[in-house]
């Protein structure tokens, strides 16, 4: 059990609430679409607990907006927030109002990683550094020969030993550039 949960279970242990269940997703934050994310709230609208307890607000969300909509929902639901990193509990006005402000910050911080992110990618592109994997070496007219012979995908992508997807994209592209080149003629 990570530390977090270890601090969670102890802090409900010492209110006397039961743990229901733990709900965690290995997706980003980033996201809102999120398996456990979905089922939590899922719980609350079957009103299966009275208390979400997490370790830091932003393991919820990292957007202000769909913060505010799952807290929002849980507050309709008379379902009770609790961060212990923030120390916030939506419980009264004050708690609420944190929360918004707390989610605010928590948004800037995370668009202004993501800023320096897309510098630093600009900065390498424009110091003539690679971004991204190398790109495949391919007879590409050999591909596109083989598919438009009677190959199969999976026989094409096999001889040149690359993906079935690249096989479909070579010779969409190699259609395209044909397509442009008869309509200048």
């Amino acid at each position: 059990m990570k530390l977090s949960c270890w601090t969670c279970a102890s802090w409900l242990n010492k209110r006397g609430f039961e743990i229901v269940r733990e709900y965690s997703d290995v997706i980003s934050g980033a996201k809102s679409k999120r398996p456990g994310l979905d089922q939590l709230m899922s719980d609350a609208r079957r009103h299966r607990f009275d208390v979400v307890l997490v370790a830091a607000f932003d393991r919820i969300a990292r957007n202000v907006r769909h913060f505010l909509e799952v807290l929002g929902e849980l507050n309709h639901l008379n379902i009770q927030f609790v961060s212990l990193r923030e120390s916030i509990d939506t419980n009264g006005p004050l708690g609420r109002a944190t929360v918004v402000i707390v989610g605010a910050i928590a948004e800037l911080e995370r668009s202004l990683i993501v800023e320096r992110v897309r510098a630093g990618m600009q900065r390498a592109k424009l110091e003539g550094r690679r971004i991204g994997r190398v790109p495949l070496k391919i007879d590409r007219v050999a591909v596109v020969a083989d598919r438009r012979s009677g190959m199969s995908l999976t026989q094409v992508a096999r001889k040149h030993r690359i993906s079935r997807a690249s096989v479909c994209r070579l010779v969409r592209e190699s259609g395209a550039a044909t397509q442009s080149i008869d309509k200048a003629a």
